[in-house]
């Protein structure tokens, strides 16, 4: 997630190029519903399945024990309502949820009711243990009770289960072709996850960050439905005729063969279509970026006829030169001057003819390392030059961009990166050997010196210093008043001697 939203980051804030290709692991099939991939792309994942696709009964078994809760629960659970907002009305949906016993939360029904089915999901909490086959129970006779030609279950836990008859229920639900995918959260039994998932012919996900459970979701509802991809072939149709593909006649190029089934946002620009009406290449701004959809793919599988057209090249030459960012701007110069609390910018400006552009007004935004944001304001100093200084109290990579103009009219674009590893004191520099040598003149020293010079007697260059005699003195007077005390009270005459 950390990854999805530097990219959104990249395109709205810096003015970057995001271009997103058709494929088994793209837009909803990639896992990227409801996620800040899908915010910057100009197409939507989700989709009204067509009547001629199979319906599809599924059924969700999440864990609700009580190492489920906090994060993980509340994850799961959106989780949970955003596969059952992708089912059509004509699929059907049911949630088990299960700790030491099972507890259908909602049985099956119709997707149409998808208010009463997230209702029901809502009421999920967290606490117990763990005991997968009860659950799986549940689900083989919910899933039974639905006539659907696909049927398919997903299976979400983050421990260890008590032993059951995995076998023989995993037996059963491949006997009436239903196929189980399993989803192992931080410290699961993956080896039996792992297990059941290729018994039950699905797939086993393993997932480390609570915060991927809705996407991998919503990837195994669209996986099961069998409806997010269109593999038949198509020649493309120019809905919106454009400069970048002027002089390409894209509807004179061979067939596609497939591609991602997908629905255009409101203010997209709609450029080449399916013979469906289906979006095949879409593109928008986002922010100071662009983004660009093509919903087929570049290679072998549904464009291999692409692959010989003599118009390949050009095409996509054309299509990422319109996505990836702008030149920049002549006239323009940023200088970086790092400092103890962060850099100093300088951006000098001036016109096609050489003049100085003054009387504009500009700002740098600094996306930091959190990827929090800060806007500051470029002074004027001097004729065609700007100024700020840009604080950075924490270490990593901050990414800045200076954007001047006047009015509604921007000038300049800039975009710079620094990198602050460690403070400013503990950084490297060259020796300021005029200071140093400086102060060995001005204290009668030498600079540099070699081990013989530090040894060698030198008598006119012996060190003086004045030695106080106060601590003596008083010492000495001290001395004296004690001898002339014993002066006083000793009395050194002699003693009368008694003759008898």
């Amino acid at each position: 997630m950390h990854q999805m939203d530097l990219v959104r980051t990249y395109l709205s804030e810096l003015g970057g190029g995001f271009i997103m290709l058709g494929g088994e692991q793209s837009f909803g099939l990639g896992g990227y519903y409801k996620t800040p991939i899908e915010d910057v792309l100009p197409v939507r994942s989700d989709f009204e399945k067509e009547r001629e696709h199979p319906s599809l009964a599924l059924c969700l078994v999440i864990d609700r024990s009580g190492s489920m809760g906090g994060q993980r629960i509340e994850m799961a659970k959106d989780a949970a309502k955003s596969a059952v907002e992708l089912l059509s009305p004509s699929d059907f949906a049911a949630v088990i949820a299960f700790d030491n016993a099972s507890y259908v939360v909602a049985p099956m029904q119709s997707a149409a009711s998808k208010g009463i089915i997230n209702s029901a999901i809502s009421t999920i909490e967290a606490a117990g243990g763990t005991n997968i086959y009860p659950g799986l129970v549940d689900a083989h006779d919910q899933l039974r009770r639905v006539s659907a030609k696909l049927k398919h279950v997903i299976l979400l836990t983050d421990g260890y289960s008590s032993p059951g008859d995995y076998d023989g229920i995993m037996r059963q639900m491949v006997n009436e072709q239903i196929t189980v995918s399993t989803v192992g959260v931080g410290e699961a039994d993956n080896e039996l996850l792992k297990r059941l998932a290729e018994m039950g012919k699905g797939r086993h996900y393993t997932c480390d960050d609570p915060q991927a459970i809705p996407q991998i979701f919503a990837k195994e509802t669209m996986e099961a439905s069998k409806s997010a991809i269109h593999e038949m072939p198509f020649v493309p149709i120019l809905v919106t005729p454009t400069e970048v593909l002027a002089d390409i006649d894209v509807e004179s190029a061979p067939p596609l063969l497939g591609f991602v089934v997908t629905r255009p946002k409101p203010t997209c620009q709609f450029i080449l279509a399916t013979e469906t009406g289906e979006p095949l290449l879409v593109w928008w701004r986002y922010g100071l970026g662009m983004s660009v959809a093509f919903s087929s793919d570049a290679k072998s599988r549904w464009g291999a006829e692409w692959l010989t057209w003599t118009g390949y090249s050009k095409f996509w030459a054309q299509v990422i030169r319109q996505a990836m960012r702008k030149p920049e701007q002549r006239g323009a110069m940023v200088e970086l001057t790092q400092r103890a609390d962060g850099v100093h910018l300088i951006l000098d400006v001036a016109d096609d003819a050489g003049r100085y552009i003054n009387e504009a007004s500009g700002r740098i935004t600094v996306i930091r390392p959190d990827l929090s944001k800060a806007e500051i304001a470029l002074t004027p100093t001097a004729p065609g030059r700007y100024e700020a200084a840009v604080p950075m109290d924490k270490r990593g990579g901050y990414h800045l961009h200076a954007s001047l103009g006047t009015g509604e009219v921007n000038i300049v674009n800039q975009s710079r990166g620094v990198m602050v590893g460690y403070p400013e004191e503990l950084r490297l520099r060259p020796v300021n050997v005029e200071l140093l040598q400086r102060l060995a003149a001005s204290t009668g020293g030498l600079y540099d010196p070699s081990p013989s010079d530090l040894f060698a007697e030198d008598v006119s260059r012996s060190a003086y210093r004045a030695m106080p005699l106060r601590p003596y003195l008083f010492a000495f007077a001290a001395g004296l008043l004690v001898f002339d005390v014993l002066l006083r009270r000793i009395d050194f005459g002699r003693r009368r001697v008694r003759r008898g």
